[in-house]
């Protein structure tokens, strides 16, 4: 009881400290109520299903423009999705459909192959700017590569056009025209997109996937032949 009652000697005194009335006590304890109405304002629960599905469109739509008008910008990094790259995939899957390489029995693995190449090729590029230490997160990076297939996409449409017009030597030099500019565009966009994200000195080791990725899909569309 002494060792306890020793302790306590130090604080006796501080139960007679009194803060007088005359001395003004700052600070704000307030409870701000700024963040819930912000919450409230962007909460889609309430939203009319229309105004869900026209806002991901105009979404969708912006990140295109931003593809044909590539420049170092993060739309596509801070509102990243995959509704645009999923429909990019099934359009190109669907117009190499019916190729003189498919049969009766083989007409699904070309919609599959296009599948595999696109989604796989973009998972590994992004674990590969992951192990070389790129800040963008994985979905972001599928986001990106995704959406700069749209060039690739439209060389592919103005392929089959071509192919549908024009035959021989001619058709050819048309469709490569096509198809080597869709290219240089898809590998330019995405490389100015992705460019800010990775270390200065390991730049090269990540457009190389890339460029051998979208040179694949470009292989694929020019050796197209219905």
């Amino acid at each position: 009881m002494a060792s306890a009652e020793e302790a306590s000697r130090p604080f006796a005194g501080f139960s007679d400290v009194s803060i007088p009335e005359d001395i003004p006590v700052e600070g704000d304890i307030s409870v701000p109520v700024t963040p819930s109405s912000r919450d409230d304002e962007l909460s889609t629960l309430d939203e009319p299903v229309k105004e869900t599905v026209l806002r991901d469109l105009r979404a969708v739509g912006k990140k295109f423009v931003h593809v044909l008008y590539p420049k170092r910008s993060s739309v596509l990094l801070r509102d990243w999705d995959l509704w645009g790259p999923l429909l990019l995939c099934v359009t190109l899957a669907l117009l190499l459909q019916g190729g003189a390489a498919d049969s009766n029995e083989q007409g699904g693995p070309q919609f599959a192959e296009v599948f595999v190449v696109v989604w796989f090729g973009s998972i590994v590029i992004t674990l590969n700017s992951k192990l070389l230490g790129g800040t963008l997160s994985f979905f972001q990076s599928l986001c990106v590569l995704g959406y700069c297939i749209m060039p690739l996409t439209v060389a592919m449409a103005v392929c089959r056009v071509v192919l549908f017009t024009t035959s021989g030597t001619v058709g050819f030099a048309v469709r490569l025209l096509v198809v080597t500019a869709s290219f240089g565009w898809s590998t330019f966009a995405s490389t100015a997109f992705l460019a800010d994200s990775q270390p200065a000195n390991r730049k090269a080791l990540v457009v190389y996937p890339v460029f051998l990725f979208y040179f694949v899909i470009g292989w694929m569309i020019l050796t197209f032949s219905p």
